[in-house]
């Protein structure tokens, strides 16, 4: 059976693609960005291919491959294109795939007021919420739970990376009853075989059953 799954997170640099990276050789799941808004010689889809090692790995091209480095609204506006949501088609593919958003829930799309998070909840998928410790990730988290089910949108559960913080990771487990999947450290050499060590360790049964698997 197919499982997808769309990755989000809390807000700017909290470590998505990492852990998309990890996602993709733990579930054997290929990945999928819809949208790249700048630095398009070093992708995010580049930096997921440098990272996943198994064989059947794919990476999908972007839908939309904006040139600046900005909100996509702005970025798709220079470059003259416009999103909407009609425009997405979800590549064909066998085995699992890991969609990764752009930035946060609520980053427009388009000028029309488009929200990522509304293109997820089009999409129904189950999403997976990126949350990393700094003053202020409590309300950012909470913030992005109560957007996914304003839109009733299916949380699977919360992946923290970095150091464990059992009062914060408690309180918002408290609040909102949304399990946390498993921990994602700050690797200090990242490569194919760091992701690949990492997946294997986390690859249990009682793991893969969070996912469906």
């Amino acid at each position: 059976m197919k499982h997808t799954f769309f990755i989000s997170g809390i807000g700017t640099d909290v470590g998505k693609t990492v852990v998309s990276s990890v996602l993709c050789e733990l579930l054997f799941a290929n990945y999928w960005k819809p949208v790249q808004s700048g630095e398009l010689k070093n992708t995010d889809s580049m930096k997921v291919e440098r990272l996943v090692s198994f064989e059947s790995f794919q990476y999908f091209p972007e839908q939309f491959r904006l040139t600046q480095p900005l909100s996509p609204h702005v970025s798709a506006k220079l470059d003259g294109v416009h999103i909407e949501a009609a425009d997405f088609t979800f590549p064909e593919f066998t085995g699992n795939l890991i969609v990764e958003g752009a930035g946060g829930l609520m980053v427009p799309v388009n000028e029309n007021g488009l929200l990522y998070c509304d293109l997820v909840a089009e999409w129904k998928l189950p999403t997976i919420l990126i949350s990393r410790h700094y003053l202020g990730s409590i309300n950012h988290t909470l913030m992005s739970i109560e957007t996914l089910r304003n839109r009733n949108i299916p949380i699977l559960g919360i992946i923290y990376v970095g150091d464990e913080l059992p009062m914060t990771e408690d309180i918002i487990f408290t609040k909102t009853q949304i399990p946390t999947l498993f921990h994602v450290p700050i690797f200090e050499n990242l490569s194919k075989e760091t992701i690949s060590t990492f997946a294997t360790q986390l690859r249990t049964p009682e793991t893969l059953a969070k996912f469906g698997l």
